[in-house]
């Protein structure tokens, strides 16, 4: 009895402890109308800072989803209390989200003012 308690916590904290994957992270709304008065050039610009920080943090959330996934199996094999040491930090998961909701606004903003890309 036990033994199925203990594996019944031990797998709740590996799917509640992980970070989670890039894609997995769902964009947080952005108005495109804070782009408004950007004109063509200025709108290509934002989304290329914004590009380059996206693809940034993918990288590194990507890396620590996987640090994760193994850290957790050799944890549970090895030393389980471990497992409620993982994950990633929620602060950069909520920046992605946002960076990936500044993308979209900045893309529905090019849309709007006519730009060609």
């Amino acid at each position: 009895m036990f033994k199925k308690i203990l594996i019944y916590i031990i797998s709740i904290s590996f799917l509640t402890s992980c970070s989670n994957s890039s894609k997995d992270i769902v964009a947080q709304y952005v108005s495109p109308q804070q782009y408004s008065n950007y004109d063509c050039d200025q709108i290509i610009a934002e989304m290329q800072r914004v590009a380059g920080k996206v693809r940034s943090l993918t990288g590194k959330l990507d890396k620590n989803n996987e640090n994760d996934k193994v850290a957790t199996g050799v944890s549970l094999i090895l030393f389980w209390p471990a497992v409620f040491f993982l994950g990633g930090t929620k602060e950069e998961e909520a920046e992605y989200a946002r960076l990936k909701g500044e993308y979209e606004a900045l893309e529905k903003a090019s849309i709007l003012a006519k730009c060609s890309m």
